[in-house]
């Protein structure tokens, strides 16, 4: 057997464990509904994440029927959007998990069959095994948003473990980001998503980036100094997004009736801890937050360049969903540039818009990253405490519309050399 069979099969099993423990504590009422149009309902996604591998694995690779051919279509993102998944006619809950490990029975006996070694570039180095994996992965993110949607108290997280102390440090530090041509995007080895690469040289000035994302405590004086009533923070976009929502602080953010704040997490609504990283905020936001700070967001360039070699081991970055929330800032190690929590903890927003790399190519399906790329979607990097190792490396490249806040997202601060 090759040597990396079980190793694939070991992220397999690992990542079904995740998303069978996360689903675990939701009630079956809440398990069927779908908490908001931007999000569907969370049933749909377990259907979904088996369809998924069944199409790649046991169809695309292996050449196998399906399973449940007529759901397809409903399974399919593309086929049936957000919006209509709430009427879908998909599985119930427990055809869903029977679909997901008859699914995962077939995976098991193709994964054993294959020449990892193969022409087939679906086959070759176990890559399309490692892509249903990083996909599962990616969607208990998606759904631990939904669940953060539910109605509070609708889902109990397990236990959180406690927060490790970090000692008090100096608020506002910056680190010095050298200029120079370096490789921007992911290698030939190890599995990358399309618009992660090719590799490619970069060249990047200078520049200051802030050793920590934004916390909290730096957002409430945004609030207290009339951020969110200042139009020349804001892009003219921003600030009609602004008043047309009626924003005025970030989302889950809730006044405490004393002048302060209270923030929400699931079952919990807490007094707000000002030394954890902002979390649930547009770029709208992010943007004016970084002009009133007198800074601006990262590039993606300037923010790879200073993740790069950022640790993402469990225990050195705030990754793998158990911890139910960021942590205090300096609780995660350092990047060798210095700059902390550049993987999990949040999503940073940075300036740019989603756009292929030179030379990009579409593999397997465009409709991953392709069809996104434009001036609609906004670029975030680094992952969030949601997000789970096995997708979390400093080339990742996630995106989304300029005006969504259910993500777990935050920011990063940059200024330019003088």
């Amino acid at each position: 057997m090759d040597a990396r069979t079980p190793q694939i099969a070991g992220r397999l099993d690992a990542t079904r464990r995740r998303t069978l423990d996360l689903y675990a504590p939701l009630p079956e009422e809440h398990l069927v509904a779908q908490p908001s149009a931007l999000l569907s309902p969370p049933l749909w996604d377990l259907g979904h994440i088996a369809a998924y591998e069944e199409l790649w694995v046991a169809g695309r690779l292996a050449g196998r029927p399906s399973l449940h051919p007529g759901l397809q279509a409903v399974y399919d993102a593309a086929e049936t959007p957000r919006a209509d998944r709430g009427d879908a006619p998909i599985l119930a809950p427990e055809a869903a998990l029977g679909y997901l490990d008859a699914v995962r029975e077939v995976s098991r006996e193709v994964l054993a069959a294959s020449d990892l070694d193969d022409d087939d570039p679906l086959a070759r180095g176990g890559f399309v095994f490692e892509m249903v994996a990083q996909h599962e992965a990616q969607h208990t993110e998606t759904v631990l948003q939904a669940f953060q949607l539910l109605p509070p108290g609708a889902y109990v997280p397990p236990a959180r473990p406690a927060a490790v102390p970090v000692a008090p440090d100096a608020a506002g530090a910056w680190v010095e980001i050298p200029g120079g041509t370096f490789a921007m995007g992911a290698g030939e080895d190890g599995f990358a998503y399309d618009c992660e690469r090719p590799r490619h040289e970069r060249r990047v000035a200078p520049v200051l980036m802030a050793r920590d994302p934004v916390t909290n405590g730096a957002h409430r004086e945004f609030i207290a100094d009339g951020g969110y009533e200042r139009p020349e923070l804001w892009t003219a976009e921003g600030w009609r997004w602004r008043r047309r929502e009626g924003v005025v602080a970030p989302l889950y953010w809730e006044p405490d009736g004393a002048g302060g704040w209270l923030e929400r997490s699931f079952e919990a609504l807490v007094p707000l801890d000002l030394d954890r990283p902002l979390c649930h905020v547009s770029a709208h936001e992010a943007d004016a937050h970084a002009r009133w700070a007198g800074a601006r967001l990262p590039t993606e360039v300037e923010w790879e360049r200073a993740a790069a070699g950022a640790p993402c081991a469990s225990g050195r970055a705030n990754l793998g969903q158990m911890s139910f929330g960021p942590l205090p800032v300096g609780t995660a190690a350092p990047a060798p540039s210095g700059c902390r929590g550049m993987l999990g903890d949040v999503w940073e927003w940075t300036a740019d818009t989603f756009s292929g790399y030179p030379g990009f190519r579409a593999f397997p399906y465009r409709e991953y990253a392709e069809v996104f790329f434009g001036t609609a979607y906004r670029v975030l990097r680094g992952g969030s405490w949601a997000t789970q190792p096995i997708a979390a490396r400093s080339t990742f490249r996630n995106w989304d519309l300029p005006q969504r806040r259910q993500i777990f997202s935050g920011l990063r601060l940059a200024r330019d050399l003088p």
